[in-house]
This record gives structure tokens, C-alpha cells and sequence, in this order.
């Protein structure tokens, strides 16, 4: 009886390790997607404000605004304050320097091959198809975590906020229509995954799982929206 007791105590201690092991894994994988989500988006902010004729100041900013401007929404929303860009500086730091090795890029204007133009520009597709799966997912446990957890609309919502917030601020200091409306399926992505990593997490419980298909069905419905080239009807009304 002590024998099967403590082989009982024994697995029940593996058990254990193994899942603190996986989000341990979990966590460090989507900490590292988050920082390429990051640099996608200061750059993407950074293109746009170099297209606008901004200076070394406004580059910074649009950058600074795409990459931490959902999260910062997010933390306002949930009433988490400072907001996050604030306590982990690192988010800031990453971002500047980003924008700013994409400044003396452009500053200089070194030409790119054409062979690499295709090569760059899948690559910052899926630099930035994984930043919006990984802010979109963060954004949604931040609300669990701030403990809306029984509010499926509400962390739902902070998810969605997170991955397209940054990029419709962006396109509002750059005078634009913000492209989330306008191109290709972005948001719609976003709020797919959004909506399968709550429904999952409140009818499993499972952080790992809920993360894992969410992240999942966002990277996918992107990678299908570029090869298929869809894109949401729309209506031309002739003045």
C-alpha cells in the first residue's frame, strides 16, 4: 500500500514537471516570436512614415506606435497600468533600434537586388503574420490574467486590439485609411484566432492547447490569404 502510494506521489511529480516544462517552453517560444513581431512592426511603421516624407523623429515614432500601441490600448482597457511598454523597457528598446538601423537604410538609400526584393518581402510577410498571431494570443491571456477570464467578449476583443491596434494608430498619424480595412485578410485572421484561442481555453482549460490553436488559425488564414490572394468584397459607389 506505501509502495503504491508513493509510485502514485511519483508520477503525480513527473506530471507536474513535464507541464511546468511545457509552458516553460511555451512561454519562452512566444516570448521570442513577440520580439520578431515587434521588429516586423517597427519596420512596417517605419516604411510608412519614410513614405510620408517623415524625419528621423517621425520614423521613430510610427515605429514606436505600430509595435507597442495595441498593448498599450490592451492595458488600458483592462486597467493595467503603467501599461506594459513602460514596465518591460525592452519592448522600446527593441523597437528603436529597429527603427533606426530601418532609417539609415533608407537614409542612405542602398539599393536592394532584385533577386532578394521577392525574399524580403515573404519574409517581413511572415515576420509580421507570426507578430500578429503572437501580440493576438498575448493579448488575450493579459486579459485573463487581469481576471476577465469569465468574460469571453472582453479578452476576445483585448486579443484582436493587440494584433491590429499598432497598425490602425500608425495609419491615423500617417493620415491613411487604415489598412486592416483595406487589405487582404488581416483582421479577419485575427479575430479567427482570437475566437478559437477563448473558446478553446474556456471549454478545456488548457493554456498550451488554447495558445497553440489560436497562433495556429491565425498563421494559417494568412498563408492562405497570400497564396489564394483573397480579399473581403467590397463596394465602389460611383459619385
Amino acid at each position: 500500500m506505501v509502495y503504491n502510494t508513493l509510485k502514485k506521489d511519483y508520477h503525480s511529480e513527473c506530471l507536474r514537471i513535464c507541464r511546468k516544462q511545457v509552458i516553460y517552453m511555451s512561454t519562452t517560444i512566444m516570448s521570442i516570436i513577440e520580439n520578431v513581431g515587434l521588429i516586423a512592426f517597427a519596420i512596417s511603421g517605419a516604411v510608412v512614415a519614410a513614405r510620408k516624407d517623415m524625419d528621423i523623429f517621425g520614423i521613430n515614432l510610427l515605429a514606436l506606435v505600430t509595435a507597442t500601441g495595441g498593448g498599450l490600448i490592451r492595458d488600458l482597457i483592462i486597467d493595467r497600468t503603467p501599461p506594459m511598454m513602460f514596465v518591460t523597457p525592452s519592448y522600446t528598446i527593441i523597437t528603436l533600434i529597429t527603427a533606426n538601423i530601418a532609417f539609415l537604410v533608407m537614409y542612405f538609400k542602398r539599393p536592394m537586388p532584385k533577386g532578394i526584393t521577392p525574399i524580403y518581402d515573404r519574409l517581413l510577410f511572415w515576420l509580421d503574420t507570426f507578430g500578429l498571431a503572437a501580440f493576438t494570443v498575448d493579448g488575450i491571456f493579459a486579459g485573463i490574467d487581469a481576471g476577465y477570464g469569465n468574460n469571453l467578449f472582453l479578452i476576445a476583443f483585448v486579443g484582436i486590439v493587440t494584433g491590429i491596434g499598432g497598425g490602425i494608430v500608425r495609419d491615423i498619424f500617417a493620415d491613411k485609411i487604415p489598412a486592416v480595412l483595406i487589405k487582404h485578410v488581416y483582421a479577419i485572421a485575427c479575430i479567427a484566432g482570437s475566437i478559437v484561442t477563448v473558446f478553446l481555453w474556456r471549454f478545456t482549460g488548457n493554456d498550451v492547447l488554447s495558445t497553440v490553436a489560436g497562433f495556429v488559425t491565425i498563421v494559417l488564414l494568412r498563408f492562405l490569404a497570400m497564396h489564394f490572394e483573397w480579399n473581403l468584397p467590397t463596394v465602389h459607389l460611383q459619385e
